[in-house]
């Protein structure tokens, strides 16, 4: 990639992540969410995973993006599975689904099937945190 289409990459994010913000003021002046107290925490880990996997910074994610998300997760799903949650979370088309559409699904009281997996991973990332300085192990021992 040239310095150009760098600097147009990180305008571009820059644009996306802009927007994206301005969602997520809405979502906090929203009564239905406002009581929770962890929402600006929240949103913001949401907006950040969001911007990960939309790869193409046009505010959708489709069913390539998914599928490359859930891979990334281990998870990964056949295009019929991957068409099935699109259609589970999006308030509108079968082919992508918004980020509103994503907040709605992550902060809602529906068990989505896409949520369940974004939550296992962030726990699973929690665990794996190493405590304290490796232990020390003789060359013999190495792999």
């Amino acid at each position: 990639m040239d310095l150009q289409g760098g600097k147009a990459f990180g305008l571009r994010k820059a644009q996306q992540e802009e927007w994206l913000d301005g969602i997520n003021k809405q979502f906090l002046s929203d009564p239905k969410y406002s009581s929770d107290e962890d929402l600006p925490c929240k949103l913001e880990a949401f907006k950040k995973k969001y911007m990960e996997f939309d790869l193409n910074g046009n505010g959708d994610i489709d069913i390539m993006s998914l599928k490359r998300m859930l891979e990334k997760l281990g998870a990964p799903k056949t295009h019929l599975e991957l068409k099935k949650l699109i259609r589970e979370v999006s308030s509108g088309s079968e082919e992508t689904f918004s980020y509103c559409d994503f907040l709605r699904m992550m902060l809602g009281k529906r068990s989505a099937i896409l949520r369940m997996i974004l939550m296992y991973e962030e726990k699973n990332k929690e665990q794996q945190k190493p405590t304290g300085p490796p232990a020390r192990k003789a060359i013999s021992e190495l792999p």
